[in-house]
């Protein structure tokens, strides 16, 4: 009985010398939290304020933007208390409801990023015929299902894990993903199977679908003109990079059961702590203050408070 109840909190072990470098810790990342707050949500203060930027782009921007804030959201306030804590706990269902809101979130990431390939995609391969396909409606629908489709994957999955039986309450991270799989007494062939499918659906699709829109609009603006090309170039480049190294530490996370033993304790912080930094920080550099529009509000903006 006490087993049981001991095994209802989960501890969290993926700090390296957390006792020695606590406040550090704290700093850092109240620092990159506060960060990723102000800078998204001052582009989606933007974009929603200005009629000119409720075009579907712009949308799909706000929305990638505001999926960061509650990504973020989800891991950052937990760290800041786990940080200056003496003991860095969890209850289980606790951490059901992070891994459900990171994976959740984590994947909408991708169909939000499909979403304004395809934008794209539509707007120079089939310009004529841009209005009529992403219409106000058909962005609505699109927004629901990139939050809507993966929630409903990864609650089926949260759920199914409710029901194993904890062998440990040791992770060797820092906060809830799938290394909790660890700790089930025994594998779950139902869980692993719709795990699989989950990853397919939510990540290997959309990036396949993102790398061909890409690809498509690249060569299009090949055949144009020398400045098409470098705009082309600059726009999407970054866009890919940031994808391909997004889907990389995803694909690192989603494996990172099978290879524990293969990584020290830094270097698996740093890994994880990279999947919570890169997208929420640089989404609003790469697809907010390196757009023409939003830039010009910005600068407006801050132009505006020095004034005042």
């Amino acid at each position: 009985m006490e087993e049981d109840q001991n095994l209802t909190y989960l501890i969290f072990d993926g700090y390296v010398e957390l006792h020695k470098y606590r406040y550090l810790y704290f700093m850092i990342f109240f620092i990159i939290y506060f960060l990723i707050i102000c800078s998204n949500c001052t582009i989606v203060y933007l974009i929603w304020k200005h009629q000119n930027l409720h075009e579907p782009m712009y949308i799909f921007i706000a929305a990638l933007l505001l999926n960061s804030v509650l990504f973020s959201t989800n891991i950052y306030p937990k760290l800041l208390i786990d940080s200056l804590s003496e003991k860095q706990i969890i209850s289980y269902p606790a951490c059901l409801v992070q891994y459900f809101m990171f994976y959740s979130l984590g994947d909408s990431e991708f169909l939000l990023l499909t979403a304004m390939a395809y934008d794209r995609y539509v707007s120079i391969c089939k310009p004529l015929q841009y209005s009529t396909i992403m219409r106000k409606k058909t962005v609505g629908i699109i927004l629901v299902l990139a939050w809507f489709f993966p929630a409903c994957q990864i609650l089926g999955l949260a759920t199914m894990s409710s029901y194993q039986k904890l062998c440990s309450s040791t992770l060797k991270v820092i906060f809830c993903n799938n290394s909790f799989f660890k700790l089930f007494c025994a594998t779950s062939r139902a869980i692993t199977v719709f795990g699989v499918f989950t990853v397919i659906n939510d990540v290997v699709f959309p990036v396949i679908f993102i790398i061909y829109t890409y690809t498509r609009i690249l060569i299009i603006c090949y055949k144009s003109s020398g400045d098409v090309r470098q705009k082309a170039a600059q726009t999407c480049l970054p866009h890919l990079l940031l994808l391909i190294n997004y889907f990389i530490l995803i694909t690192y996370d989603l494996i990172i059961v099978r290879l524990e033993s293969e990584f020290t304790d830094t270097e698996r912080l740093i890994m994880t702590l990279q999947l919570v930094l890169y997208n929420p920080l640089f989404n609003p550099i790469i697809y907010g203050l390196k757009m023409k529009e939003i830039s010009k509000h910005l600068k407006r903006l801050f132009c505006q408070q020095k004034m005042n």
